[in-house]
């Protein structure tokens, strides 16, 4: 969903408020629910969905719940992010939401950790879901942390890589890349310089262009941000360095870092019908399933193509797999309806009709087996793409931890300095970086 990017800004604004939080919210267990679901009551529901074709979604799959639960009323409020979701939380009071989804992915383990989300483990125990069996294992490994659920997934995102199919033909590129050099070699013949810019750039790697971050990156190599001791992993595990290195030399040969970033200058809005990949301006693009419907919305002049995303050169055999991340939902530990705002958030995250008729309807990925493979999902090749990257065993999403983003933001603020060549030294700056995690991480605790 178009709500699951999110610039650094965004993401360090989210840290700081959820460090308030963490300070000022005790959730208690789900076992002291005292509310009877069966009795007539209203409950206040609270999500980010803000564009009006996805907000009509969202109510519709409400008012489906309260058919098959007359007894429930739900009161539904879009548009909240998480600075606003962390305020009412904080705030507590009768005003306040009972069940709570964000799109901040990353911030489970602050949301797990400070009680800002309910445990929803006895809620589950008490309905006998066997989650294992329901949802797919990297959607079920980030709504938890440490042990404690306090969120289940509502629909996911699959990060893959789309292609201009035209622009494929034209240059003799018969299939999408499997690997990264084979990668590399691809955006170099798609690049087509024109004086001191492009007429066509196969792929624009900057940190700073779409969806190209360190970790949707990372997300193809096999790695570990973390050891068995909870230490920042970047400085020991090769993948780290393998990953910026490639991602420096790419830069460096479609142009130069300046080249580029001046280029990235003229791309529209990343959600408008003028971004880069629907222009034409790059015929290569690392994105999330949403960016197939944006781009025939858009109208755009040439056949898409979808992909898996290139992995490692010795990691062939893990070709198809992606990053995904999604929406997570929760109830509010101050809520004083919490059975009743259970039977909502078990609804909206396991009731096969109920995830089908979701994803139909904003073209995420469902975040059920079932649903996944539900005749009644609508569904084609290209979007299938994404489906199965959703399910690959390799998939995976970055590690929860207590500063929520936090550790990223701090290895991609290395991967803006060493594309830019402020950073001479990747070893050395390599282990700063794994430090600064660490340092960052205890001060968290």
């Amino acid at each position: 969903m178009p709500g699951t990017s999110r610039n650094a800004a965004l993401t360090l604004a989210t840290a700081v408020s959820l460090t308030l939080l963490a300070t000022a919210c005790t959730g208690q267990s789900g076992s002291g629910a005292t509310d009877d679901p069966k009795a007539e009551t209203t409950i206040t529901f609270w999500h980010g969905w803000s564009a009006p074709a996805e907000v009509k979604a969202v109510q519709e799959n409400v008012d489906r719940f309260e058919k098959a639960h007359p007894n429930i009323k739900v009161k539904v409020v879009g548009n909240i992010n998480d600075d606003k979701l962390n305020q009412a939380l904080r705030a507590g009071g009768s005003k306040g939401p009972d069940v709570v989804s964000s799109f901040t992915t990353s911030n489970i383990g602050k949301f797990c950790s400070s009680g800002a989300f309910l445990d929803l483990e006895p809620f589950i125990e008490k309905s006998e879901l066997d989650l294992d069996k329901i949802i797919p294992k990297p959607m079920l490994e980030y709504t938890q942390f440490e042990g404690t659920r306090c969120a289940l997934p509502l629909l996911g995102d699959a990060y893959g890589l789309y292609y201009n199919k035209d622009a494929f033909e034209k240059a003799g590129i018969e299939q999408p890349p499997k690997t990264w050099s084979e990668f590399a070699e691809v955006a170099k013949k798609l690049t087509k310089p024109e004086g001191s810019s492009y007429e066509q750039l196969g792929f624009m790697p900057n940190y700073h262009g779409y969806e190209t971050t360190t970790e949707h990156y990372m997300a193809q190599w096999d790695h570990s941000y973390f050891d068995d001791e909870g230490r920042s992993a970047v400085a020991e595990d090769p993948a780290f360095a393998e990953m910026l290195t490639f991602q420096k030399k790419l830069v460096d040969e479609l142009g130069g870092y300046a080249k580029l970033e001046k280029y990235r200058t003229a791309f529209g809005d990343e959600w408008g019908a003028k971004h880069p990949f629907h222009t034409g301006q790059v015929a290569m693009q690392l994105d999330g399933e949403w960016r197939l419907g944006m781009a025939k919305d858009a109208g755009v002049g040439f056949e898409i193509g979808t992909a898996p995303l290139p992995v490692a050169d010795d990691e062939v055999d893990e070709y198809g797999k992606g990053f995904l991340s999604g929406t997570i939902m929760g109830i509010a530990p101050q809520s004083e309806k919490q059975n009743a705002a259970w039977e909502l958030v078990k609804y909206m995250t396991t009731d096969t009709e109920a995830v089908v008729a979701f994803s139909n309807a904003i073209r995420n990925v469902p975040s059920t087996y079932a649903a996944l493979k539900s005749p009644g999902l609508k569904t084609d090749p290209a979007f299938k793409t994404f489906l199965d990257i959703a399910q690959h065993p390799e998939s995976n999403s970055p590690p929860a931890s207590v500063n929520g983003a936090g550790y990223m933001l701090t290895l991609q603020d290395l991967g803006y300095r060493y594309e830019s060549g402020k950073v001479k030294n990747l070893k050395a700056a390599l282990k700063q970086t794994a430090a600064q995690i660490d340092r960052d991480i205890e001060q968290a605790k």
